[in-house]
């Protein structure tokens, strides 16, 4: 078990202790907000020309190109200060503060976009696959969001980056330091890309069985969600967290990933015995997130009595199907392909920056009911993939312990 620490504890007991400000100051580097709203709207962009780099476009350390802007060269023009170099990091400047990238010299001469700030250590004494690893750490995370200002919306400025410690030892030693890493990400790579096909697997033979929901392709009997189980909210009424004799655990949004629950950090509160008794999960309820923005809307995943005697919260919809008709294995498959294929999101409702999907709503969709011989021979196959994935979980879940502990020595100086 590692014992906690923080970045300036590590830090302070390194003898390549600094800061990003320092390095800069060193070397002749900066730190820089992107550009101002006023100089670039959103009519500037385009499908065409350099692309734009901004927080969404930020992934594990890395720029993803999916769905980036692009500008014209006269804006490439007017913004040469925010031209992008190799080695250069791009922080998200509010919102999620952790989001970062380093830019590779596949991104270079790209611009650094509104939203986000940019590293420049211009230190040709650093590598920037070490720069990555190092800012990946979870502790870097903390100390981030720990220092940023705002409390709705958390903010970095140039002083806050500026004072981010940070530890460099010599080149062969961060370079041994990132290939070390890189090897042991490798490794759960490909454990994730395993449960990836996995899931692509259990899609693909809810599609071979049953066809497209929405198109009906196999004529099934078509009834209503509303019809086909029953649809409930989550407890409505004020939390009284841990305050009396009746805690219970319960399951709230953050809880509910694609598919599955994460339930490592599930808190408890105060339920009166009628609350209880209406809101206690039961194997093979589906949970679903009521309220999320509008690409986690509808998240799905099944309950399987991880926890007895568990609840959940306002922010989710449970459906408890019809047994006699309808098994847990193809409704929650039916809902994540509704989930993954944006249906939810077109139907909920959208104020400000989060989408509801409503109990009516969702009640309303149409729900296609196959023999349930036919659910039987797909809950079976589904069992079968469902225990690979729990293997292969469990095998990432010790990768990832032993890439913590690599990260832990490694930025001490004992690896």
């Amino acid at each position: 078990m590692i014992a906690e620490a923080s970045i300036d504890e590590i830090v302070t007991r390194s003898r390549w202790a600094t800061t990003v400000g320092k390095v800069c100051d060193e070397f002749g580097g900066e730190v820089q907000t992107g550009p101002f709203g006023s100089q670039l709207h959103a009519s500037d962009y385009s499908e065409d020309g350099t692309p734009v780099v901004m927080p969404q476009d930020m992934r594990d350390g890395k720029i993803i190109c999916d769905h980036i802007a692009r500008v014209g060269q006269r804006h490439v023009n007017q913004l040469q200060r925010h031209m992008l170099r190799v080695g250069d990091v791009v922080y998200s400047r509010r919102g999620d503060v952790t989001r970062f990238a380093v830019v590779t010299k596949a991104e270079e001469g790209w611009l650094c976009g509104t939203g986000s700030i940019r590293i420049r250590l211009n230190c040709p004494e650093i590598e920037v696959g070490y720069v990555r690893r190092y800012l990946q750490q979870e502790l870097v995370g903390k100390w981030l969001k720990h220092h940023a200002k705002g409390v709705t919306m958390p903010n970095l400025n140039t002083n806050i980056i500026r004072a981010l410690p940070f530890v460099y030892p010599p080149l062969a030693e961060q370079r041994r330091i990132a290939e070390v890493l890189d090897r042991a990400e490798a490794l759960r790579t490909k454990r994730r890309a395993a449960l990836a096909q996995l899931d692509t697997l259990t899609q693909s033979l809810f599609l071979d069985l049953f066809g497209d929901p929405m198109k009906n392709e196999r004529g099934w009997m078509l009834l209503k969600v509303g019809v086909a189980g029953r649809v409930q909210l989550g407890r409505q009424r004020a939390p009284q967290y841990q305050s009396g004799k009746h805690t219970r655990p319960y399951v709230r949004v953050a809880n509910v990933y694609e598919d599955r629950l994460a339930l490592s950090d599930v808190l408890s509160m105060d339920f009166d015995r009628e609350d209880f008794e209406a809101h206690r999960l039961e194997h093979g309820d589906i949970l679903l997130n009521e309220g999320q923005s509008t690409e986690l809307v509808g998240r799905t995943a099944m309950w399987r009595n991880e926890i007895p005697g568990c609840c959940f919260q306002n922010t989710l919809i449970r459906f408890q199907p019809n047994r006699e008709t309808t098994l847990p294995e193809f409704a929650l498959a039916l809902f994540l392909h509704y989930y993954r294929s944006g249906e939810f999101a077109k139907i909920s409702s959208k104020t400000s920056n989060v989408a509801h999907l409503g109990a009516g709503r969702f009640s309303a969709m149409p729900f296609p009911l196959p023999p349930i011989t036919l659910q039987r021979e797909f809950a079976r196959r589904v069992t079968t993939a469902e225990a690979l994935k729990a293997a292969h979980r469990a095998s990432l879940a010790e990768l990832d312990a032993l890439f913590a502990t690599l990260q832990h020595r490694a930025f001490r100086g004992e690896l």
